[in-house]
């Protein structure tokens, strides 16, 4: 079949190389310009490298123009292609390929629909997070599903772990999907509404800890924003303050959220969760954090022998 593909970053990368090694053809590849934006200059693979490498034409464009449209509109694709698109295709666009356009969202649809999808799975503690190709329609992500694959999520799962799992389901998933297209073997389920879950883009204030969440909350942040993402943060006596590795105490302890208490299995408690004043949960652990000059440090030698309070201002 003929495509037209629009992706970005890795995870487009991904997408390009996966139909590359298919059978159709891809005659035409759009992406968005280079940008400094914290979540996307990460994950940074380029697309447009890897097109005009194999000699396929390209456009670079952050929404579609009318003449983008028009100039797909003359090259007839039977499918279009999507992953990490960042804005919307319009219905005048989505109605060109005969076949549909398939976007690749990673997540198990309909939970999870919108932005950094994988990194809020771990934050709310999903079981599982994944991968679904669906049919394109005039909302976001929300139309029928043509394929999914799931991957668990594990006790000691990061986002990096994870966003590398659902990336090597890219063309397993895609296959499938563009067999099914082509050959009429799959049946499109429509996602029930009801169970959407919507999720907005993140920025830097959704990385700064909210020491009034339960401890176990806490440690999937600090898990979900594992390197090379912007880490879980926090400010200690005015100094910002990113925890590189913690985990759950064995112990309770109580008292008010944030006080730097004393130390256990090797690492600084810090009193967590709202009802902390009970005296009934566990405390999060540090094990390491990072200065702002880069360099981590034992939180037992950062922190000495406890007291003071982690704050969300400086």
């Amino acid at each position: 079949m003929r495509l037209v593909m629009f992706g970005y970053q890795t995870w487009g990368h991904r997408t390009l190389q996966a139909l590359l090694k298919s059978r159709h053809e891809v005659c035409l590849v759009v992406t968005h310009p280079e940008s400094d934006h914290a979540y996307e200059s990460i994950w940074s693979d380029s697309v447009e490298d890897l097109a005009r490498s194999e000699g396929i034409e390209v456009l670079l464009a952050k929404r579609p123009s009318t003449e983008m449209i028009s100039k797909i509109r003359d090259l007839a694709p039977e499918v279009m292609v999507a992953n990490n698109w960042r804005t919307r295709l319009p219905a005048e666009l989505l109605a060109i390929p005969s076949r549909g356009t398939v976007n690749v969202h990673d997540s198990l649809l309909p939970k999870f629909t919108g932005f950094s999808p994988v990194i809020w799975s771990l934050i709310s503690g999903a079981s599982h997070t994944g991968l679904t190709a669906h049919l394109m329609d005039d909302d976001l992500d929300t139309g029928a599903i043509l394929v999914q694959r799931a991957v668990p999520i594990t006790p000691t799962s990061t986002g990096t772990s994870l966003v590398f799992d659902t990336l090597e389901l890219v063309p397993e998933v895609l296959g499938e999907a563009l067999d099914g297209l082509e050959y009429g073997t799959i049946r499109p389920r429509p996602q029930d509404r009801d169970e959407r879950t919507f999720f907005h883009k993140r920025s830097d204030r959704d990385s700064l800890i909210n020491w009034d969440w339960p401890a176990a909350d806490i440690e999937r942040l600090v898990r979900a924003l594992s390197d090379p993402y912007p880490n879980a943060y926090t400010y200690f006596r005015g100094e910002r303050l990113r925890v590189i590795h913690a985990h759950v105490s064995r112990c309770r302890y109580g008292g008010t959220p944030g006080r730097v208490f004393i130390e256990e299995d090797g690492g600084m408690v810090i009193v967590a969760g709202a009802d902390a004043y009970r005296g009934a949960a566990a405390g999060l652990i540090l094990d390491v954090v990072r200065t702002d000059d880069g360099v981590n440090h034992s939180a037992v030698d950062y922190f000495g022998r406890g007291g003071g309070y982690l704050t969300a201002v400086r």
